[in-house]
């Protein structure tokens, strides 16, 4: 579990406005990316940022006040990129079986982990966590998502237990999928067809059938 530590007072020092600014901010994010998964957090440094994004430090410290700042960055992103893996199927079309729509949340949710997993495992394991409320938005539409399946499956809407049955079946999903992300097997079919079993039993549980 990341170490936390008390917000900081500035994330962006300058909000990229023009089209040169924004590429230039997208050049400096994918390169620390690519620095933090090689050398992790205690070797990260904005130095080797700037080298790898062939820019000045001057430029990063122009958006980035510091290597926290910077990875919050791109935590962000990977957490937005997780959420737009997630495809819920339409809860409304009946001719989506539990199976179908099983394996769309699974397949979601070990393609958004798939992209770098060695990014993965230093952001799960590595980075502090500095803004506590970025976090919370994205789980709690995480967490809406999971009860899309739910509510779909189960036949019910708004249901209060629903979501405490969204923390578990994300939580027992998460939990397979980063232990996975470590051992570098998020690609295993009999991975994938495990976990599409635990999505379907617990989903039948929960409508009785």
């Amino acid at each position: 579990m990341a170490t936390r530590v008390p917000p900081q007072p500035e994330s962006v020092r300058k909000l990229p406005r023009q089209q040169r600014s924004r590429a230039t901010v997208d050049i400096i994010v994918e390169a620390a990316a690519r620095v933090l998964a090689r050398r992790g957090w205690a070797h990260f440094t904005t130095n080797e940022t700037a080298s790898t994004a062939g820019v000045s430090i001057g430029s990063i410290y122009q958006y980035f006040p510091n290597k926290l700042s910077l990875a919050e960055e791109i935590r962000k992103r990977h957490l937005d990129a997780v959420l737009a893996a997630i495809v819920v199927p339409d809860e409304s079309d009946a001719s989506i079986t539990l199976e179908q729509r099983a394996a769309a949340l699974i397949d979601g949710v070990v393609a958004a982990h798939s992209v770098d997993q060695r990014l993965h495992r230093v952001l799960l394991d590595e980075v502090p966590l500095a803004a506590r409320s970025a976090q919370d938005a994205f789980e709690a539409e995480y967490l809406r998502r999971y009860q899309a399946v739910i509510e779909a499956a189960a036949g019910r809407l708004n249901s209060e237990s629903d979501g405490i049955a969204a923390r578990v079946l994300s939580g027992a999903v998460e939990g397979v999928v980063h232990a996975a992300a470590r051992h570098g097997e998020l690609q295993s079919p009999v991975l994938r067809a495990e976990l599409i079993g635990l999505a379907c039993a617990y989903l039948r549980s929960l409508s009785g059938h």
